[in-house]
């Protein structure tokens, strides 16, 4: 009525569960691994995403120069040798988006030094302590913008888009171009400079400025 279990059953039971508790492991090991993979792919997916919507905003939030000129000091009947403005002429580039200029850097070298520049608004206060009306009201570490009628603009117009096309100014006085407003140094000829204009996505447009060895007369536009 009993029956015995023999050495060879009793070794062949436990072999089954030996081999049942390895299958166990390696269903964990292979769930563990799989969740581990899916989170990878996850965060490379997502990380792919970023990386090309970076790659597309190079790309279509490029601003564009399209000139590069200085005005001739005009203040007294004889040349000075300097310029009372500097104007670089910008617009989207082919099938850019929308960029706005009141969050673009402009990087500037110049005879006096390295400055990065940011947007002053027709409401800020200039040095002189009156709204901006003028280049030379354009404080230090700043530029301003106008549009096609010459106007000043403040933060909310200064949007490049398809239609629109400004003027980046800056003060020839201010550093890097001058040794600061109010001693009276300017950027003037022979003077060289180098602007990168940094979009608010990153894009770089990289611009030389080079003044002529001379002025014909006060008031005229040079080419820079």
């Amino acid at each position: 009525m009993f029956e015995f279990i023999t050495d060879d059953d009793s070794e062949r039971g436990q072999v089954g569960i030996g081999t049942l508790i390895v299958f166990i492991a390696m269903v964990l090991v292979a769930a563990i691994a799989a969740g581990v993979l899916i989170n990878t792919a996850g965060f490379l997916q997502s990380q792919a995403e970023a990386t090309g919507q970076e790659s597309t905003d190079l790309v279509s939030e490029r601003i564009d120069v399209t000139s590069t000129v200085g005005i001739v000091n005009e203040t007294d009947g004889s040349s000075t040798g300097d310029l009372q403005e500097i104007r670089v002429g910008v617009a989207g580039a082919a099938g850019s988006n929308q960029i706005d200029l009141s969050s673009a850097t402009v990087q500037a070298v110049g005879p006096n030094g390295q400055r990065n520049l940011i947007f002053t608004d027709t409401n800020e206060t200039g040095d002189n302590g009156s709204p901006l009306g003028g280049v030379s009201d354009i404080p230090d570490g700043n530029f301003a913008v106008q549009n096609s009628s010459g106007t000043f603009v403040n933060a909310s117009e200064a949007v490049l888009n398809d239609d629109e096309r400004f003027t980046v100014v800056f003060n020839p006085e201010t550093e890097p171009f001058g040794t600061g407003a109010g001693d009276g140094n300017y950027f003037g000829e022979g003077d060289t400079s180098s602007l990168d204009i940094v979009s608010p996505s990153g894009a770089t447009t990289s611009v030389e400025l080079r003044a002529p060895d001379l002025f014909n007369e006060n008031g005229e536009a040079v080419r820079l």
